[in-house]
């Protein structure tokens, strides 16, 4: 009498086609969250960027940056933890809470979003046509594009060019 079953062979391919199922289902699932942080990240500047300038329109001047310990004086979000980022916005009731990166940035270097106000100055220094003050407003570490974003405005003045410093930049002047 013959026993009915699977051989060991028919379960080894059943086996190996679930693995293979599983993960082509991960690597998707993982590429899918790193285009949603993306969209956060353009959304967020897109937010930023009209809160700067109601500001500006509000008080005649960007807000100050707040130089921290992770970004060589530049305003990070966050930083070592303290997710504050462009104080000025929350103090001024713009924002309540001014977005910060979703995949964190934490620690030392330029991670996730960056602010910095360039004096008159600096202006001067960079050779900008306009000699006005100006922001400079950044993302670094964009996850499914390559350096600049395909959606990044950019800036730059006469003397310098912040594009390819950053994976996503905008600024203005005064």
């Amino acid at each position: 009498m013959k026993k009915k079953g699977f051989t060991l062979i028919e379960l080894l391919v059943v086996i190996a086609i679930i693995g293979l199922l599983a993960t082509v289902s991960v690597v998707a699932f993982s590429n899918a969250q790193k285009k949603a942080r993306d969209a956060r990240r353009l959304a967020d500047m897109a937010q930023i960027q009209k809160a700067l300038e109601l500001y500006k329109d509000e008080n005649g001047v960007y807000p100050p940056r707040v130089a921290d310990s992770c970004c060589d004086g530049w305003d990070q979000g966050p930083c070592n933890g303290d997710n504050t980022f462009i104080t000025g916005l929350q103090i001024a009731g713009i924002m309540g809470n001014t977005p910060v990166d979703p995949s964190g940035g934490t620690g030392t270097g330029c991670y996730g979003y960056v602010y910095y106000v360039y004096p008159i100055a600096s202006a001067t220094a960079y050779a900008c046509d306009q000699i006005k003050p100006f922001y400079v407003l950044a993302v670094n570490d964009m996850e499914t594009s390559g350096r600049p974003h395909p959606d990044s405005p950019g800036f730059s003045c006469t003397g310098r060019d912040w594009g390819p410093s950053f994976d996503w930049v905008a600024g203005n002047f005064e």
